[in-house]
Formats: structure tokens, C-alpha cells, sequence
């Protein structure tokens, strides 16, 4: 005979927990793995762990309203002819016409311009509007190949060879059909309303040899005047940073497995790839090791909220940041304004990941004409240039609180850690030590 004690709640398992259950349930039913977007929504360690160190008597800080605190950046000074001059470290990263709607491509254009950065074409081509809104446009050149062609090779101004993503490094894109419209269908070539899947690696290479030969090729066809940038998800940081560097690489992308806003399996987007925080300090240690730090630039994604988040990553090494979900909140993604519509979708404001199914009601993540309609790129693009105003003077102000004339004179010295994970990931002391996990002594 049971006895249940009154006196204790019911106890659920922190295994099968109440999302899981319900998962093993949706799978059970339909046969069919989950895809969403948004990068993973498990806990990992990430910049909130880490804290500056500010000046004291130790240190001397800049006077915020007398003393300047540069925030430019040069990009693919290494072999391009034209390297990138940017006004801000932070970048918008690439997210595809398709994922997207034009009117969205547009905002981020305008807001990117505005803010004196760049945009990034995603993967699916450029679209005249993207291109004619962004006065800094990197196009990237993806294993799909969907919509690449030399015209628009010549009309960008730097060129990201795609290699992996942070949700999903290993493995390609999908679109569904519902998003794949007359315009999207042409210049991807492909047929509309059929689910597509991108390739997870290039057709015309197998290792970093031919990578070599191809960005060899991608500066003749542009007479060597357009940076190159090699992008790589966050798998082992320290040898793809060395291989994109020996292969010629100007820059080099390297996604966290916090970032992801195109959509992918849950189970890959959960189980695929390390945190940005763990990423960062092996891509730097390999560019110091080739003799390359600051002469190859390390650009960091996955996972950017803030200009605290911003300064973390250039005190560790990155010589600027891309946004992609962040940049899309600013436009106004997941606002409470369309909760109403949200929930009807079986949702909320805050959770809203199903940009795959095109009935985004912000307008943002569809190919719906009408929803589509609902997002004004010129307001649009303004509220992400705040943003990213914003976000320059968070980082500004944290410098100039740790004695800093520019973003980039900030350095691992500057941090401490809160949690033996973070100090073990980005090698950075244990608040109120010397030491971090492997470094040995106390």
C-alpha cells in the first residue's frame, strides 16, 4: 500500500522535465523533429559571468566628456586593397532574403548605414534594395550557392566564405516552402513552395588546400580589392582560426552556439557546437601563435545583447562582434505589441521561434505580403540605429571606466570571473584570485 505525505508537493523529474515530456509527446505524435530558430535556450556560460575591473588607485580612468575613447575598426587590411572602416565594432550578421523579408533586409541596411557599420547579405543573393540601403554590404558566399554570381561579387564590399554557423556547425540551412515566394524561388533557383535544404559543405572543396585556391579565385574575380572573411561555427576554434588564416583569410567569423536565427533541429541547435564564451580565447591564442592577432581580425557572434557583452569580447581578444536575433528585437521582433497574434501561433512574445513557418506577425521573418507590410524599414532601421548607439556608448563607457582611449586597448587583465566555468573557458581569474582552472598554482 503507497502513502502519499501531504505535507510534499508532487515531485517532477529534472530529467524528464515538463518540456521534455512534452517533446517526447510531439515527437510521438507526429513522427517528425522539431526545427525553430533563436540558438540555444539552455543555460551556458556567457559574458554575464565575467565583470570589469574598474580604475581606482591602480588605475586612472578617463574623463567621459574631455577624453576620447575610439570605437573604429579596420577591417581586411591583410591582402584586400579596400579593407572596411567601420565606426563601430559591432556588425549586423548575415541573415538571408527568404529567412527575411525585403522590407526587413532593408531596415537592417538603413540601420547599419545610420550607424556607420556593415550588413551581411545571408545566404539566397542580394537584392537591390539591401544593396542600395547599405553603404557597407559583406555578401557571403555559401555552400548553397543560392543566388552567388560575379556582378554581385564586384558590388559588395567585402565577401564572407561560409563554412559553418553557430546553431548548426556541421550542418546547412533549411527554408521551407511557404517562405519561398516567386522572388525568393528566382534567385535561388528553386522551384516554389518546395522545402529546401542548403548543403552543410561546399561542392568544390575538401579541406583548407582548396579553401586556399578558392579565395584565391574570389580575389581575382574582384581584382583584389574586397576583403575576404572566413566564417566557422564554434567547434574547435583553435585549429579552424589557423587553417582560415593559412589559407588567406583577411578575417575570420567565429559563431558561438548562442546565435542561430536561421532555422535548424532543436536537437542540433541544443546538442551542436561549444558557447561563444569558450570560443574566443583559442581563435585568439591561434592568431597570437601565427603571429596574426590584429593583423587578421576576429569578428565574434552568437549571443550579443549589449555593450557590456561587446567590451567583454574585445577585452578577450575579438576585434568587433556581429548581432543577428538582437539586431532582429531591435526591428521589432517578438514585441508584447502583437501578443494577441503570438499566442494564436501558440506562443508569446519573448518565445516567438517558429520563424521557419513565415507567419512571423512582426513582419519580419516572412514572405507574406500582407504581414510583410506591417514592418516600415525607414522606422525600422532607425529603432536598430539607436540600438546600436546605444550599445557603442555601453562599451565606451566601461573603457573609459578601465583607463581606455580605445575599445581595443582593452585586454584580459581588465576581467575577473564569477564561476569556475567562465574563469576556466575564457582563462580569466576567479573574482578575488589570480588563478583560473588549468592555469596552475593559487
Amino acid at each position: 500500500m503507497s502513502y502519499h505525505n501531504p505535507y510534499t508537493p508532487p515531485r517532477k523529474s529534472a530529467t524528464f522535465d515538463d518540456h521534455t515530456l512534452a517533446e517526447i509527446r510531439r515527437a510521438a505524435a507526429t513522427g517528425i523533429y522539431d526545427i525553430r530558430g533563436a540558438g540555444t535556450k539552455r543555460k551556458v556560460p556567457h559574458f554575464d559571468d565575467l565583470l570589469f575591473l574598474g580604475a581606482s588607485i591602480s588605475r586612472y580612468p578617463l574623463e567621459g566628456y574631455r577624453e576620447k575613447c575610439d570605437t573604429t575598426v579596420v577591417l581586411g587590411g591583410r591582402f584586400a586593397k579596400k579593407p572596411i572602416t567601420l565606426k563601430t565594432p559591432i556588425t549586423i550578421a548575415g541573415m538571408s532574403f527568404g529567412a527575411l523579408s525585403g522590407n526587413a533586409k532593408e531596415a537592417l541596411g538603413r540601420g547599419a548605414t545610420l550607424a556607420g557599420t556593415s550588413t551581411t547579405t545571408g545566404d539566397g543573393g542580394m537584392t537591390d534594395e539591401e544593396r542600395g540601403h547599405s553603404q557597407t554590404l559583406v555578401y557571403q558566399y555559401l555552400p548553397s550557392r543560392y543566388g552567388m554570381n560575379p556582378r554581385d561579387l564586384r558590388r559588395a564590399d567585402a565577401i564572407e566564405v561560409v563554412v559553418g554557423q553557430g546553431a548548426k556547425p556541421g550542418g546547412g540551412g533549411m527554408l521551407l516552402g511557404q517562405k519561398i515566394s516567386d522572388r525568393v524561388a528566382n534567385m535561388r533557383n528553386l522551384p516554389k513552395g518546395i522545402d529546401q535544404r542548403s548543403a552543410c559543405r561546399h561542392p568544390d572543396w575538401t579541406g583548407p588546400d582548396d579553401l586556399e585556391i578558392k579565395i584565391m579565385e574570389l580575389r581575382e574575380i574582384t581584382d583584389w580589392e574586397k576583403p575576404i572573411y572566413v566564417k566557422v561555427g564554434g567547434a574547435r576554434p583553435y585549429y579552424d582560426t589557423a587553417l582560415a588564416v593559412k589559407a588567406g583569410a583577411d578575417v575570420v567569423v567565429l559563431d558561438g552556439m548562442q546565435g542561430g536565427t536561421a532555422a535548424t533541429q532543436d536537437v542540433f541547435i541544443e546538442n551542436v557546437g561549444m558557447p561563444t564564451l569558450a570560443c574566443i580565447r583559442p581563435a585568439v591564442q591561434a592568431l597570437q601563435d601565427l603571429g596574426m592577432h590584429r593583423k587578421v581580425q576576429l569578428i565574434i557572434s552568437g549571443g550579443i545583447r549589449s555593450g557590456a557583452d561587446v567590451a567583454k569580447a574585445l577585452a578577450l581578444g575579438a576585434d568587433a562582434v556581429a548581432i543577428g536575433t538582437a539586431a532582429l528585437v531591435a526591428l521589432g521582433d517578438n514585441d508584447p505589441k502583437w501578443e494577441e497574434e503570438y499566442q494564436k501561433l501558440g506562443t508569446t512574445a519573448g518565445a516567438y521561434d517558429d520563424w521557419h513557418e513565415g507567419k512571423d506577425p512582426a513582419g519580419i521573418t516572412t514572405q507574406d505580403p500582407e504581414l510583410a507590410s506591417r514592418l516600415d524599414p525607414i522606422a525600422a532601421g532607425r529603432r536598430l540605429a539607436n540600438y546600436l548607439k546605444v550599445m557603442t556608448l555601453e562599451a565606451q563607457t566601461i573603457a573609459r571606466a578601465c583607463g581606455k582611449n580605445h575599445l581595443h586597448n582593452l585586454e584580459p587583465e581588465d576581467l575577473c570571473a564569477l564561476t569556475m566555468e567562465a574563469a576556466a573557458m575564457a582563462q580569466i581569474p576567479l573574482a578575488g584570485t589570480n588563478w583560473y582552472p588549468g592555469k596552475g598554482g593559487y
